[in-house]
């Protein structure tokens, strides 16, 4: 939740800027409303700018105007196809990189350790992605460990290169765009690198184990989106999942074993699916859960998971909150935080010339924390305090009329959105007042 001087500074800013709009001159054409020879530019972030998001709509061109960005590397063809092997309905392959990394890291983290306990293989996690010997797959890495080496997994969502608390020193985002069909335009799409891989740890962990040690086999579970808002991942994130487990087992495994796989449903932050299924994966005895995807969600069962001495290390999760939560070096995330996101949006937004931007976001920790990074960094940039304003909803609401008015009346120069499902019904109403991104 956002503070009480965040709150306060958010409703004068927008103050500010409603009286400004209602005083405006008949030369601005601002008058209380939206300028009708204006044309507001839409933008989105990773949780509404995926073709499920086309899918609401069926009138031509009602998207042909939003760009966003999207925690994207650049896949490659082989690994989508190897993905549509295993699941050939596979539209979307979002997050199944971070996925696939997920389990590779905790593998190598295991087999360096020489122990499936979660509480003894932890400190190695963050090594295994830097320094010593680079490696690109799973089997190369292992036999870099089984010569006594040290790896340095390069993995499919990027370098990686593990911070002290435990994740991505960079990341990659693809900035979308939407065609007149409302589906991702993939032929114009482009990839920017944030952060600095100096931000990497230093520490490689304790000494490993012997060479080719053994022990009992590694179990890994999942929390997985198969059910609410964020369902549009689960499909390539379990795709994912049973590749990543399966090029691993060919390579021999970890610890003499092959590795096992348990997935569960996480739901999303509305419901109690994931309690559920933590309190399954728990009792299926499980070393390491990948997940969940929704930041809400990870922080609704970390305790529970890590307080049980299970590691967990999300795909998806990047709300900033996560970065220093007390989670006994228990939690990571092959996903940069928010604050790396953000950079990326207010260079795309600053770039198209925007200079004021309202920000719609949903009330959960990963929509307050990109919409407040988001803003610190466009003001970093150079835009005035109150000509960037944020507005938070309840994405449970019956409907977004007040939050699509309150943009009416700011008549800014670009909007973000920032949301999942619900985004689609924000997106069709500020069409429908004239600021939308359709053309």
């Amino acid at each position: 939740m956002r503070s009480a001087s965040t709150l306060r500074a958010t409703a004068l800013a927008l103050t500010a800027l409603l009286a400004t709009a209602a005083c405006g001159s008949d030369d601005d054409g601002a008058g209380g409303g939206a300028d009708a020879e204006k044309q507001v530019n839409v933008y989105g972030a990773d949780g509404d700018m995926n073709n499920g998001l086309g899918e609401d709509f069926t009138e031509p061109g009602a998207l042909a105007g939003m760009r966003g960005t999207v925690l994207l590397t650049d896949l490659g063809q082989d690994f989508r196809d190897r993905l549509l092997e295993i699941d050939p309905d596979l539209t979307d392959f979002n997050t199944a990189g971070e996925t696939y990394d997920a389990v590779v890291v905790t593998a190598l983290a295991a087999q360096v350790a020489g122990s499936n306990a979660a509480t003894v293989f932890a400190p190695y996690v963050n090594g295994v992605t830097f320094g010593g010997e680079v490696c690109t797959d799973p089997g190369a890495c292992l036999d870099i460990v089984a010569a006594g080496g040290n790896p340095d997994y390069d993995g499919l969502a990027g370098p990686l290169g593990f911070t002290d608390a435990g994740e991505p020193s960079q990341g990659s985002y693809a900035i979308e765009s939407f065609t007149d069909d409302n589906q991702i335009d993939t032929e114009a799409r482009t990839f920017q690198l944030v952060g600095d891989a100096a931000d990497a740890s230093s520490d490689e962990g304790p000494a490993p184990a012997a060479p080719g040690t053994t022990g009992a086999p590694l179990v890994i579970g999942s929390l997985t989106p198969q059910t609410g808002s964020l369902s549009y991942q689960g499909l390539q994130q379990l795709a994912a999942l049973q590749l990543a487990v399966d090029d691993v087992n060919a390579a021999g495994g970890v610890l003499g074993q092959p590795v096992q796989l348990v997935t569960g449903d996480s739901g999303d932050a509305s419901t109690d699916i994931a309690t559920q299924t933590a309190d399954r994966l728990l009792a299926a005895g499980v070393n390491a859960v990948v997940g969940a995807s929704s930041s809400g969600v990870s922080l609704t069962v970390i305790d529970k998971l890590t307080g049980a001495g299970v590691m967990m290390i999300s795909p998806a999760s990047t709300s900033d909150e996560l970065t220093e939560y007390p989670d006994g070096g228990l939690f990571f995330r092959t996903v940069p935080p928010d604050t790396l996101q953000a950079r990326a949006l207010a260079d795309l937004i600053g770039g198209d010339g925007n200079n004021s931007v309202g920000i719609l976001a949903l009330n959960d920790p990963y929509g307050v924390g990109l919409a407040e990074n988001t803003r610190a960094a466009l003001i970093e940039d150079g835009l005035d305090e109150d000509s960037v304003v944020q507005v938070v909803y309840d994405p449970q609401a019956a409907n977004f009329d007040a939050e699509v008015q309150q943009m009416v009346e700011l008549n800014p120069d670009g909007i973000l959105v920032i949301g999942f499902e619900e985004a689609s019904k924000i997106v069709a109403g500020l069409n429908a007042q004239g600021i939308g991104p359709q053309r």
